[in-house]
């Protein structure tokens, strides 16, 4: 397929859809299928051909719309309204309702069971209002298994404007301009690596995707991979074209079946049509992408780990330097990304990099993706721009702490990440100052907790999954993590002693700054960021065994 082929294709997919007068999207993401959405589906498509609306009415399954503990979701479109835990029973009315007497059912609609009043377009609802969509853009809006929607949809258009307007010099120029920072965790700019990677002179370079999504209570990768896989299959091929790649990997773990699914399918969609392979869009460039299934190892997150499992080796670290920028996969120049990075580059592309700086901060720009677990109202997957405040995300978006209780603390970076207190609830979600309250962004994990949380527990079990995950190659890791494990069990049972909890804080010392990766160097977090601002409840388990 050549350009001009391209946009035919893309005006005939639009036109396809604009045939319908009504388009019905359900929400078939892991989360909502676990709840049946599936059978939902079914049954629509059911009632509609019954009812003799096929012509008038498109229904699709789409990727995750956001409110996790709300599905199965159904949104219709284009009123952007959506319907919660919808089951087959309700099918009927709510086609009834909706398409032949044109009012919605109100107990159905989502949020309808905790709203004054509920909101017939969910765009006005605050879990939506406050949030801004670059990488989840078309997640929930589209069939995730039919390259056509996303092309009626735009998909391929920067693929197709960097390939015939930009050179590789102008398209790493836009990501850097763009600010863009890594979202894996680290917060390395995005522009800057991949310049990095370009400059190295080689007979082969790589570019690989990091969907090795371990961190507990996230599920971010995971939900962009299952909601719209072509965005990030077009974020790889432009940094392939950008750093002079010509092969790719997907690193996606095994426990995301339905992920590797749908990127899979998307790779072979993209192949047919001749936007992956050989000479594509009939230009000079060629470039293939092979998906590779991680075996559970947390530490295979780790960018040097993650090189070694896809080596077909053990998934463990190496020293550094040299960075996988010089000498990554199977000794070349090697470019790694997480999966929402690479969901981020088509807008930057299409949009310039000028663009995507002007949301966020002056040191994190764009927007960030979270999943809210724990304690909270309203559960599920936001996109919001960086610098928005952890009041704002678990008040206003998040509605508060579960049964009106209160908020104690939030941990950010799952088990690399730290604990953040009530009185930091205005702090702004950003690298910078995450940081500065001994916590980090991570991959977006965040997990609230309310006065029921044990936060010496807490610390408790992310090092015992830190000791767990360790691939045992370095001593501090291997060790430090189980002898710390060991005190805090040793608190969490009201046995410890002040010489406990001393040794617990030089203990994190060592292991922070000897451990050979981030595995290690992160594992002490949540112990110190906790002792930090709850150090009174460590005290208060010495004291009574005292």
């Amino acid at each position: 397929m050549n350009r001009q082929e391209l946009q035919a294709l893309a005006g005939k997919a639009k036109g396809k859809h604009e045939q319908f007068k009504h388009k019905i999207c359900v929400c078939c993401g892991a989360s909502c299928i676990s709840s049946g959405s599936e059978e939902v589906l079914k049954k629509l498509q059911e009632e509609i051909k019954t009812r003799g609306l096929e012509n008038e009415v498109e229904v699709i399954p789409s990727g995750c719309m956001g409110p996790c503990n709300q599905g199965p979701l159904m949104k219709y479109l284009p009123e952007q309204t959506i319907y919660q835990k919808v089951d087959c029973n309700n099918i009927t009315a709510i086609v009834q309702s909706q398409l032949i007497e044109k009012k919605p059912i109100e107990e159905l609609l989502l949020f309808a069971d905790s709203r004054e009043k509920p909101f017939v377009n969910s765009n006005e609802d605050p879990f939506f209002k406050r949030q801004m969509k670059i990488a989840l853009k078309d997640c929930g809006d589209i069939n995730p298994e039919n390259i056509e929607d996303y092309l009626a949809a735009g998909g391929y258009r920067a693929l197709e404007k960097a390939f015939f307007l930009l050179s590789p010099e102008e398209v790493i120029a836009e990501v850097k301009q763009s600010r863009m920072r890594g979202r894996g965790g680290a917060g390395y700019p995005t522009g800057l690596k991949w310049e990095t990677v370009y400059k190295y002179v080689s007979d082969q370079k790589y570019v690989i995707c990091n969907g090795d999504e371990g961190d507990p209570g996230a599920f971010m990768d995971r939900s962009v991979l299952e909601g719209n896989p072509h965005r990030v299959l077009e974020g790889m091929v432009i940094a392939g074209y950008a750093v002079g790649s010509s092969k790719g990997y997907a690193y996606i773990r095994g426990e995301y079946p339905l992920a590797i699914k749908r990127f899979e399918l998307a790779i072979k969609q993209a192949t047919k049509l001749g936007l992956l392979g050989k000479n594509i869009l009939g230009s000079n460039f060629s470039f293939d992408i092979e998906v590779r299934i991680g075996a559970g190892a947390f530490v295979c997150g780790e960018e040097t780990a993650l090189i070694a499992s896809i080596e077909g080796k053990r998934g463990t670290p190496r020293p550094r330097p040299p960075f996988p920028a010089e000498a990554g996969l199977w000794g070349k120049p090697t470019l790694i990304n997480n999966v929402e990075t690479f969901a981020g580059i088509a807008p930057i592309i299409t949009n310039g990099g000028e663009w995507y700086s002007e949301t966020g901060t002056p040191k994190s720009a764009g927007t960030k993706v979270f999943a809210l677990a724990g304690k909270i109202k309203y559960s599920g997957l936001i996109e919001v721009p960086m610098g928005t405040t952890l009041r704002e995300i678990v008040f206003d978006i998040g509605g508060g702490v579960q049964n009106g209780g209160d908020f104690k603390a939030a941990q950010t970076g799952g088990p690399s990440g730290g604990c953040i207190p009530a009185e930091h609830l205005d702090v702004k979600m950003d690298y910078e100052s995450l940081i500065s309250l001994g916590s980090i962004m991570g991959s977006g994990g965040l997990i609230i907790m309310d006065k029921s949380s044990d936060m010496v527990d807490v610390a408790r079990y992310f090092m015992e999954f830190c000791m767990d995950e360790s691939c045992g190659k370095c001593v501090p890791c291997r060790v430090g993590t189980k002898m710390m494990h060991d005190l805090l069990q040793k608190i969490c049972d009201n046995k410890g002693t002040q010489i406990d909890l001393d040794r617990l804080e030089e203990l994190a010392v060592y292991v922070k700054e000897t451990s050979l990766c981030g595995l290690g160097a992160s594992a002490p977090n949540p112990l110190l960021s906790t002792l930090r601002h709850f150090r009174k409840e460590y005290e208060n388990r010495i004291m009574n065994h005292q």
